[in-house]
């Protein structure tokens, strides 16, 4: 991967004044300015200016800002600040700005406290000020509140201040956590370059993706690549490649014997393995030489085409290229494709799917798809079967078999609306253990909020892709946040 590690401005917010009528507060509230650097460490490089405590000052830090190249701002809100100090840096510097009203102590000492400590634990109080400058100016922004979740208390602090354990402040970190993670996934599309690679299944009108428009929301890069482009690699790859791959191919794959129940699926054949090793070569040499971070794929063409062959080996290649962080999207669904990567870049997978069947005794609808799996999230080893035709397309070969661990999962679904923008669709469940058919299809069964019914209607209101990412553990708000800083509407079912 060639993703830059993400860049975090960060600075707090005060008032000069408080200084020379307060010994020893500014000194404080930087301490608590360098604690946040120290956390905010784990999720990216951070650029911190310090402190802003008058407009004069926030030049220098939209500046150093733009210097830096941040990818997002984090402002915390260490005592009471007048707005106009923040709002030209936020007017100067478009990355998005979270703010941070985090209190140092879940309760003062009422008996004890004097002016000083009280304008140390008063960080609630200018946000509402800057809220309102925000909004009116313009200024898209979002806020956490919670506990600072410091590990030891400042000598000078009259109260308590060790907060590291209690749920404001793991929540709190948690959405931090989140929204720098929503803003690496959002660099990372923007340096990345997918491939299309074919042409979409013909008639399959939600899946025509509008290239243009996947670039203008998400940065992604489209390269069109052509058949005859995997074909000449495929040419070049050698005897000892071929044989490599297989070898990698028997250490991730089961390779199944033939299935009890449908006679058109077969344990894959040795001239079937190595013609999937053969174009799974060709596949990877093709990634690496576009430089590719995911791929959208399908073809079909007049019958004896010798590209038909070809991509009969496609799928164990792809689920290869898949579980390397690459991942691919069949029928050519160049949306479902960025689904995938979203989830692959959060490390929760990312397997292509669709609604295969419901289970009305278990209450699951079954999820999968007949293309490639994503085998990091696999409960067991995937399973190889030949298939002796592939269903509603042309050709045979082999697929995989497999379902997700058992858990919970997310769906995210990328769809394009009719006023021409993008659609986030999600949807939080739990992955059962229940049996799946042994057909060669990748089937996970998951248990919604609500009944079958009700989850499908609700679901096909918002006009989706047939197809989703199906991702493991909840992972809906970390989703969301980034639909808001795409700007692309999300909704959570």
């Amino acid at each position: 991967m060639k993703n830059e590690k993400l860049r975090i401005g960060l600075y707090s917010a005060g008032l000069r004044t408080y200084w020379n009528q307060f010994a020893g507060l500014r000194d404080r509230l930087l301490g608590y300015n360098e604690f946040i650097a120290g956390k905010l460490a784990a999720f990216g490089d951070v650029y911190n200016f310090g402190l802003v405590d008058n407009v004069d000052v926030s030049e220098n830090a939209a500046k150093y800002f733009l210097e830096n190249r941040v990818d997002v701002v984090f402002l915390h809100s260490a005592t009471y600040f007048t707005s106009d100090s923040v709002v030209p840096i936020h007017k100067m510097v478009t990355a998005p700005v979270v703010v941070l009203n985090l209190q140092p102590s879940p309760r003062i000492d009422y008996d004890r406290t004097d002016t000083g400590e009280w304008l140390a634990n008063c960080g609630n109080c200018p946000v509402p000020e800057v809220s309102n400058a925000f909004q009116r100016a313009g200024i898209k922004f979002r806020c956490i509140s919670g506990l600072l979740g410091l590990e030891k208390s400042p000598e000078c602090a009259m109260s308590c201040e060790v907060t590291c354990d209690r749920p404001e402040a793991v929540r709190a970190w948690k959405e931090i956590g989140e929204w720098t993670s929503a803003a690496a996934v959002k660099k990372a599309l923007m340096l990345a370059r997918f491939g299309f690679l074919g042409n979409n299944y013909s008639g399959m009108l939600d899946l025509y993706s509008d290239c243009t428009l996947i670039t203008g929301k998400t940065g992604v890069h489209v390269e069109i690549i052509e058949m005859c482009d995997l074909d000449e690699r495929l040419r070049r790859v050698t005897p000892e490649e071929t044989e490599a791959t297989l070898r990698e191919i028997e250490e991730m794959f089961e390779i199944s014997g033939d299935s009890p129940s449908d006679p058109r699926v077969k344990k894959p054949a040795g001239e079937q393995l190595l013609w999937s090793a053969k174009v799974a070569a060709a596949q990877k040499r093709m990634v690496e030489d576009y430089d590719l971070d995911a791929l959208a794929y399908y073809y079909h063409s007049v019958d004896g085409n010798p590209y038909e062959e070809l991509q009969s080996g496609f799928i164990v290649g792809h689920s290869m290229l898949t579980a390397r962080g690459i991942p691919c999207a069949g029928e050519a669904d160049l949306k479902t494709a960025v689904a995938m990567k979203i989830c692959d870049l959060l490390g929760t997978g990312g397997s292509f799917a669709e609604i295969v069947l419901t289970d009305y005794l278990s209450g699951t609808i079954l999820i999968g798809h007949d293309g490639p799996f994503h085998v990091k999230i696999s409960d067991k080893k995937p399973i190889l079967r030949g298939m002796g035709v592939y269903h509603g397309k042309k050709g045979s070969g082999i697929s995989v078999e497999a379902k997700v661990k058992r858990g919970p999962v997310t769906t995210l679904g990328i769809t394009q609306t009719g006023n021409g923008r993008l659609r986030f669709i999600i949807s939080e469940g739990e992955a059962t253990a229940d049996p799946i058919m042994q057909i060669g299809n990748t089937q996970t069964h998951v248990k919604f909020g609500c009944a079958p019914d009700e989850y499908m209607e609700k679901w096909f209101s918002f006009g989706p892709t047939h197809h989703c990412a199906l991702s493991v553990g909840h992972n809906a708000s970390v989703f969301r946040k980034l639909g808001e800083l795409m700007n692309v509407e999300t909704v959570v079912i």
